[in-house]
């Protein structure tokens, strides 16, 4: 038998539980067969027709008989699927299914942010891995509301890789404009004329069935059907040991519409009673298990049955390997609902609020909702709706929760003030802060009148949606103002309410730790993201619990740059495992990972990690990471001697800073920064004009003081410039980074210089290369010019050698930094004074040399030299120093 042959199912009848034969299987049908086969031979093919065309099954017969030459992944659009991200994240597991690469097969988990170019791309890359050829099906497209997600379908479909072909059902031509296609003549499409059953075809159908019907009465049923289907379907099913199979035939005509209900209810009258209430009143759900429709029906052995309807080919389909879930065929269910409403109208509120009972039992919180309105429970469903929107936008469902507002009646006749929190989460999510702060002021008037067991939920998502508006809009006081509402652990009587509460906790906890980070709160910040990433975790929220790693390296800065590299790498790791490295809750790891780079004099490399930084960050993203990727991108240039291009960099910043209601903690380094740029280059008015526009406790600060020193020196006027500086050296000036010391070391350096004061030259670079050493900052010898003194110094007259060698490779190639930065660090990192030693191992500095140049004793080296190998790994003074410059503790290089 050919292979095509394999594909057709005997219809025989077989006894169901009431004694009557049932409908096993569908024909094969050749000539659409060979048109699909011809089709594959096209880059996509549409097939569209009405519903009870036969689509699905002939596609499934198509994928079933297409042979072992290739590969197809068949995917089935949920019903009022209006989730770009879901859509697409069903399609990308299927592809990986049907390809059975070694990779990953389950796709990225769902997140509220969501990359629809960058998943396109995935997808794209996935189907160019596959063997050829490869199809992939998507079945019931019209069920896609998401108009976002059907623009990113049209434009994958135009770039499918050679050898893919893509398959398209649905009711009605979806707005796809793949008109190039069809010009190009890579379109097929299969249209509702083509897809009518044939005289032959329902003679055999029926045969196989085991129906025998003259010939007249087979074409007077082709007639009376069209073809259609569904009709016929329904017809088989219904004559199934029919006593008068004849009569039956000649007793219906009309449209498709009358023929189904006609049929439908001959089909539902020879059914056992059990399953005509099975079918009539689980209609009311989109899908079913054996469970539900226990409940429904009030009986047991639900299962079962849904079990032989699928083996029937009644209109029954499963859902998942282990049959467990099934649909209905839409037609089939519309059918269903209409025998329903005319028979048990009244049952029908009652049997949404059952099934809605079920869903909030086991999570299915949309479908719960759905069932409440259906009831009629407004008032219930805006309070689920209200206390769940959060947690269903983190599920990535974001367009589901806007679907369910706009079911609400337009004028309910009463007002549902619980839906206010559900519109400031929808605005929260698009930006629109001012929308959304009207509607946290409803719903915190809702919340106060609240029953007692949702008060306290409504109170913690109020609080975090309070900490999330004012993060968004910079307002970082005001979030500070509303820590306290954050309870540290959240009551619930299920797992359910623990899951939500914990949830909305997390969700503060990420808020509150960026914005105490931006306030430079460092400890406070690294305290909460630690734990808001740990409870994410716990919970099982990937998307929560990368925002928060994401945004520690930052908090690390003032405590260690390893560290914070670390950190940032850690966080763009796990991102990248999970399919976000290219997602905006990355771009504060990228962003700071630069920083990191930079400062430590790895220009060129920093400038990579920035790039990608600036790719992930839109200009609506939060204030307080646009001013610190602005702020990075200014100081890369100024370190270059770029000045022009730096000053363009701090003004972007400055505009940023000025759309805040509040202020940044790197505002005064912004400002500081900007008035030294102008006065290097030239531009003393402005630089004056900017300084004046300060008030008394901002000028006292020791970023701007340092800024003063830079106009005295811009002005040739370095006594000046050493007397702006003294208050930072002698540590009265407030300052919120050994940064600012630094550079006030190095400023004083220049002044000395142009006063001839060779002395205090040599003492202000020591001390500034003291403060250096340790994390080894590059960068405020570049931006200040005063790495051209460096040279100048005694060559045995400083312990900083090393460090000397590499901020002159830094400002005069900018390739300084590591080749691989991804490396592991060593489990213990090494101490300051062991730092201070490995400086010197790339030398041909003799170890007694090294001992005088730190002025220790030759026994105090020789103890650090082996704690370096210890911890790196290494056996000798080679292997220690190419692992350092793996792990960036040296650079490559380095002398």
């Amino acid at each position: 038998m050919p292979e095509r042959e394999g594909a057709i199912r005997r219809l025989a009848p077989a006894a169901d539980s009431g004694g009557a034969p049932v409908l096993q299987s569908l024909i094969s049908r050749h000539s659409l067969l060979d048109a699909l086969d011809r089709a594959a031979e096209h880059q996509v093919t549409v097939v569209s027709a009405p519903a009870g065309s036969g689509k699905t099954s002939l596609l499934r017969g198509w994928a079933d008989a297409a042979g072992r030459d290739r590969r197809i992944a068949l995917m089935t659009v949920r019903p009022g699927q209006a989730d770009a991200q879901l859509f697409w994240l069903a399609l990308l597991s299927s592809i990986r299914a049907a390809a059975g690469a070694d990779g990953p097969t389950e796709p990225p988990p769902v997140a509220p942010g969501f990359n629809a170019d960058a998943m396109v791309d995935k997808v794209l890359s996935e189907l160019a891995a596959a063997e050829r050829p490869f199809v992939f099906v998507i079945d019931d497209l019209h069920e896609l509301t998401s108009s976002a997600a059907v623009d990113q379908l049209a434009a994958l479909l135009m770039r499918l890789p050679s050898g893919v072909h893509a398959v398209v059902a649905t009711r009605h031509d979806p707005p796809l404009r793949l008109h190039r296609l069809r010009l190009a003549g890579e379109l097929a499409e299969i249209r509702a004329a083509q897809l009518p059953f044939t005289v032959d075809e329902t003679r055999e159908l029926l045969t196989v069935a085991g129906i025998t019907l003259s010939d007249e009465a087979v074409v007077t049923l082709h007639q009376r059907t069209e073809g259609w289907a569904a009709g016929l379907r329904l017809a088989a099913l219904s004559l199934a040991g029919h006593p008068d199979p004849e009569g039956f035939v000649a007793g219906f005509s009309g449209s498709d519409r009358a023929v189904g209900e006609y049929l439908m209810a001959e089909m539902l009258e020879r059914q056992p009673p059990e399953v005509q209430r099975l079918l009539l009143r689980t209609s009311v759900l989109d899908r079913v298990n054996g469970e539900l429709a226990d409940l429904l029906t009030g009986a047991t052995g639900s299962e079962r049955i849904l079990l032989d309807l699928e083996d029937a080919n009644a209109f029954v389909v499963s859902l998942d390997v282990n049959r467990t879930w099934f649909r209905y065929h839409r037609l089939f269910n519309g059918l269903l609902r209409l025998e329903l409403r005319r028979t048990a109208a009244a049952d029908i509120p009652d049997l949404h609020r059952v099934a809605a009972r079920w869903c909030v039992e086991h999570a299915e919180t949309a479908d719960a909702i759905r069932h409440l309105q259906a009831a009629g429970d407004w008032r219930d469903a805006a309070g689920l709706l209200a206390e769940h929107a959060l947690s269903l936008t983190l599920d990535g469902q974001a367009g589901t929760v806007a679907e369910l507002l706009r079911s609400f009646p337009a004028q309910p006749g009463e007002d549902f003030p619980d839906l206010a929190l559900v519109h400031a989460i929808a605005d929260l999510t698009h930006l629109r802060l001012e929308e959304a702060h009207a509607h946290l002021k409803v719903a915190r008037s809702s919340a106060d009148t609240a029953a007692q067991d949702r008060r306290q939920r409504l109170f913690l998502a109020l609080a975090s949606l309070n900490l999330l508006y004012a993060r968004l809009r910079g307002d970082f006081d005001s979030v500070f103002e509303q820590v306290g509402a954050v309870p540290a652990v959240v009551a619930g009587h299920s797992g359910a309410e623990v899951a939500l509460g914990s949830d909305l906790r997390a969700v503060a906890l990420l808020n509150l730790g960026v914005t105490e980070a931006w306030s430079m709160r460092l400890a406070d910040s690294e305290r909460h993201l630690l734990e808001g990433a740990a409870l994410a975790r716990d919970i099982g929220r990937p998307y929560l619990e990368v925002a928060c790693l994401a945004h520690l390296g930052f908090t690390s800065t003032t405590r260690s740059l390893t560290l914070a590299r670390h950190r940032c790498e850690e966080a763009i790791t796990r991102a990248a495992r999970h399919g976000w490295d290219t997602e905006p809750v990355i771009a504060p790891a990228l962003v700071t990972l630069a920083g990191t780079l930079i400062w430590t004099g790895a220009f060129d490399h920093g400038e990579g990690w920035l790039e990608r930084a600036r790719r992930v960050t839109s200009p609506d993203s939060e204030p307080g990471l646009r001013l610190l990727l602005r702020l990075i991108a200014a100081v890369l240039p100024a370190a270059r001697g770029q000045h022009h291009e730096a000053l363009a960099e701090f003004a972007a910043a400055r505009e940023v800073q000025a759309s805040m209601p509040g202020r940044h903690a790197l505002s005064t380094r912004v400002t500081a920064w900007t008035i030294a740029t102008q006065a290097r280059l030239g531009m003393i008015d402005e630089a004056r004009s900017t300084f004046a526009a300060l008030d008394a406790q901002q000028a006292a600060l020791g970023e701007v003081r340092n800024a003063a020193a830079a106009i005295s020196l811009a002005e040739h006027d370095p006594d000046r410039a050493r007397r702006e500086l003294q208050t930072i050296l002698d540590g009265t000036a407030p300052v919120n980074h050994a940064l600012t010391r630094l550079e006030a070391h190095l400023l004083d350096s220049l002044a000395s210089r142009e006063l001839g004061d060779e002395a205090a030259v040599d003492l202000a670079l020591a001390q500034a290369l003291n403060l250096a050493e340790p994390e080894r900052l590059i960068l405020p010898f570049a931006m200040t010019g005063a790495w051209r003194l460096l040279p100048t110094l005694p060559a045995h007259g400083t312990s900083h050698a090393a460090l000397i060698a590499d901020i002159l490779d830094a400002v005069q190639d900018g390739t300084l930094g590591p080749a691989e930065w991804a490396s592991p660090l060593p489990a213990e990192e090494l101490s300051p004074s062991e730092l201070r030693v490995l400086r010197y191992l790339p030398t041909n500095l003799t170890r007694p040399e090294i001992a005088n140049e730190l002025s220790v004793s030759p026994n105090t080296v020789n103890t650090h030299i082996r704690r370096i190998y210890a911890k790196l790994g290494a056996t000798d003074r080679s292997s220690a120093v190419r692992r350092a410059r793996e792990v960036g503790l040296l650079a490559p290089g380095s002398a």
